[in-house]
């Protein structure tokens, strides 16, 4: 069983910066592929960073590449999703999730912390 609780959701200007965390519960973190997904009201739910838990690979969609980087520290049962040059339509719920499997597919995660709120003002 691994417990997921975000942090670090606000409101930024657009251009700005925020860096989300999610904290794990369990002694098995180092063990599960992490991703970040997010969602908007009457969409569905977005694959936006994962990385793996063997050699740390990333992986990003398209619209989120080259302003987001995810990071894990295996020590602190802690992933990070860094996200600069933010922009209004980054505006959404984002939400931690582990699995051992991953990958970019909500499906693919069966633990899902609660989601912190990200509002990017133009």
């Amino acid at each position: 069983q691994v417990q997921l609780v975000e942090s670090g959701g606000g409101l930024v200007q657009a251009g700005g910066s925020l860096r989300l965390s999610c904290a794990a519960s369990g002694r098995t973190f180092s063990s599960y592929a992490m991703g970040w997904f997010r969602q908007t009201p009457g969409k569905e739910r977005e694959f936006v960073a994962a990385i793996s838990w063997s050699f740390g690979s990333t992986y990003y969609a398209d619209s989120v590449k080259g302003r987001f980087t995810i990071s894990r520290n295996n020590a602190k049962n802690t992933v990070y999703l860094q996200m600069n040059s933010l922009k209004p339509e980054d505006t959404a719920v984002y939400y931690c999730a582990a699995d051992e499997m991953g990958g970019s597919s909500s499906s693919g995660y069966k633990y899902w912390g609660q989601g912190t709120q990200v509002t990017v003002s133009s």
